[in-house]
């Protein structure tokens, strides 16, 4: 057990960084976890992390020290845990694990999910979240969105990235083009109720930014534009929110 109490510390400060910077983390092939059901699912899918980092008084706590028991561990002190904990309420329990770079190649030819510019974080975690539920395996994520492996979308999608080929930085046009089975967007202008909505095989879900939806040239080139009915007093559903229901209608219907 290593215990570091100053913030000029050398594992200290690199910590520090590949929390806060995105382009620190992909420099060094590592993802920052928080939490204990994090690393368990990663170690479940991928294998051991690279080091478990825990807070000095969450020792005492029993999930905590049932994980670290045997391993080495750094420890920090609470106040430096605070400092460098990569969302608001860390869990007292870090760890650094290489990068699950994506190596399957996409499939088109099975179910998708597909975010044009989803911004916010926690968003792009639950909507993963979502997706790996619903059985989907493999997301694709336009330039804009929130950086999929970064600690806040991480926690968000509470290990659904492990289930998961994800694709950053993805053509949605080229891939929408070249799909073999149904092409489905929410929107407005021309669209069916869900409920009514015809499809087939594999189908590739496409949600869109919060603010701006999904991009016209995508809604143009899909093949199903899809409504959620909503007989109450409210105009729209969270992205998450609308991607749960049309997920599970997917599901609902290929179980009935």
């Amino acid at each position: 057990m290593k215990l570091i109490h100053s913030r000029d510390n050398a594992f200290f400060k690199q910590l520090r960084k590949l929390a806060e910077s995105g382009r620190e983390r992909r420099k060094a092939g590592r993802i920052v976890l928080d939490g204990v059901h994090l690393v368990e699912a990663y170690e479940q899918a991928i294998g051991p992390v690279d080091s478990l980092i825990v807070g000095e008084s969450a020792l005492a706590g029993d999930e905590i020290a049932r994980l670290v028991a045997g391993r080495e561990i750094v420890v920090l002190a609470d106040a430096l845990l605070q400092d460098v904990a990569p969302v608001d309420t860390p869990s007292g329990l870090l760890a650094l694990a290489a990068w699950p770079m994506a190596t399957a190649p996409l499939q088109p030819g099975r179910d998708a999910l597909l975010l044009d510019g989803v911004q916010d974080p926690g968003n792009v975690g639950t909507l993963l979240r979502t997706a790996a539920a619903a059985g989907v395996t493999q997301a694709l994520l336009s330039p804009g969105c929130a950086a999929a492996w970064s600690p806040k979308v991480l926690r968000a999608g509470q290990g659904a990235h492990f289930a998961l080929a994800i694709h950053e930085n993805a053509d949605l046009g080229e891939f929408v083009s070249r799909y073999q089975g149904t092409t489905a967007v929410t929107c407005l202008d021309g669209a069916t109720s869900l409920y009514a909505a015809q499809w087939g095989g594999a189908v590739a879900w496409i949600f869109g930014a919060e603010g701006q939806g999904v991009r016209q040239e995508l809604i143009a080139a899909a093949d199903c534009r899809i409504r959620i009915p909503m007989p109450g007093a409210v105009e729209s559903l969270n992205v998450g929110a609308a991607a749960a229901v049309c997920l599970f209608e997917m599901v609902r219907r290929r179980q009935a």
